[in-house]
């Protein structure tokens, strides 16, 4: 991790990128974690020569895509995007001081933002395996809808023409991927790649339930490849590999949502991958290609050693945190690798089909 005395400051400028690049950012669900995410796309739209030609994302993904587009339209652009982006983030800290899912006494003694010895935490999973959460019942109604509703004018959204969005959600019935487009948003599709079906009913759009996208693509990529950008920034906040086994019953359904959200993330990076072997092969054969570039911001080596239950944390101290690792983290791969963009990949494999070596 780049050590975060080398962060630009409040007010700061380090031009990193000198020539413009357009890029289309892939964006991971992750519960709270996507406070990482807010911090990598702060730290990427202080950029003046990054244009971001879409936003793709699921779950926590989504709602900072759509978060970004509202502030960046119309008008609104760079800054716009990320007063919208703090102004989600901090009222959803505040907002937490009023739900009851707050770190007991013995968990804030110990020093960690998960909630292990938290009543409440462990009371919503076994209340969703009792009761099945299957229709909408006020223990299983999802609080994100009416804040949403606040904090999002989804009609300005639907107007963000500087960027594409693309957001997905899981089909119950045929258990297939969908993908909402900017033009058609609004909170109910939001709110259906944002279901978790452990805890909330699922979200009902055109007659179809929907559950949280991340289960069919964690982000969707395939919808990036017809995009006139070539270079695609993930950015990986679901834990692939993690240091402790779950020792309880709502752990164990938090790390099998997370290992089924990875399969998807996997399966598209290496079908990517075989398919940027074939482009290869076609230049080689002289045929005129025009592969995708992929790369990576990973917060996995801080967001890994973090409990599972720490992703229901929205304690402002918490949120703050994972903004700061975000910027730490986009400000280390722009020194690395932004000279990269335009030119090559960067991703590197071991990060998703080798974590365990990573840690």
């Amino acid at each position: 991790m780049w050590p975060l005395s080398a962060v630009p400051t409040t007010g700061e400028s380090i031009l990193l990128i000198t020539t413009p690049k357009t890029v289309s950012l892939a964006l991971q669900g992750g519960g709270t974690y996507g406070a990482f995410t807010w911090g990598v796309l702060d730290r990427l739209l202080d950029e003046e020569h990054l244009a971001i030609d879409s936003l793709t994302g699921s779950s926590a993904g989504a709602i900072n895509a759509v978060v970004t587009a509202d502030g960046f339209a119309y008008g609104g652009g760079r800054r716009g995007a990320q007063a919208a982006l703090r102004k989600f983030w901090t009222t959803l800290g505040k907002v937490s001081l009023m739900s009851p899912l707050q770190r007991s006494p013995v968990d804030r003694i110990t020093g960690s933002w998960a909630m292990d010895y938290t009543p409440a935490y462990h009371l919503m999973e076994m209340m969703g395996a009792i009761m099945g959460p299957v229709t909408n019942a006020p223990l299983t109604i999802n609080p994100l809808k009416q804040f949403l509703s606040t904090m999002v004018d989804f009609k300005r959204v639907r107007g963000c023409e500087e960027f594409e969005l693309f957001i997905g959600a899981t089909n119950v019935r045929t258990g297939t991927g969908k993908i909402f487009k900017r033009r058609e948003l609004d909170v109910q599709k939001v709110l259906a790649s944002a279901c978790l079906p452990s805890v909330f009913a699922g979200v009902e759009v055109d007659g179809e339930l929907y559950w949280d996208g991340s289960y069919v693509a964690n982000p969707p990529l395939f919808p990036l490849l017809e995009r006139p950008a070539r270079d695609v920034i993930v950015v990986q906040i679901n834990p692939i590999a993690r240091k402790d086994l779950p020792r309880s019953q709502a752990d164990i359904s938090n790390r099998s949502n997370e290992i089924a959200f990875n399969i998807a993330f996997v399966r598209e990076i290496s079908s990517l991958y075989h398919s940027q072997r074939l482009a290869e092969e076609e230049r080689a054969a002289r045929v005129a290609v025009n592969p995708t570039r992929l790369h990576l911001i990973s917060g996995l080596d801080v967001l890994s050693s973090s409990g599972l239950s720490s992703k229901f944390n929205s304690e402002m101290g918490f949120l703050e945190k994972l903004h700061g690792d975000g910027v730490a983290a986009a400000e280390q791969w722009l020194r690395e690798h932004g000279d990269s963009l335009g030119h090559r990949s960067t991703l590197d494999p071991a990060w998703v089909f080798a974590p365990d070596l990573m840690a």
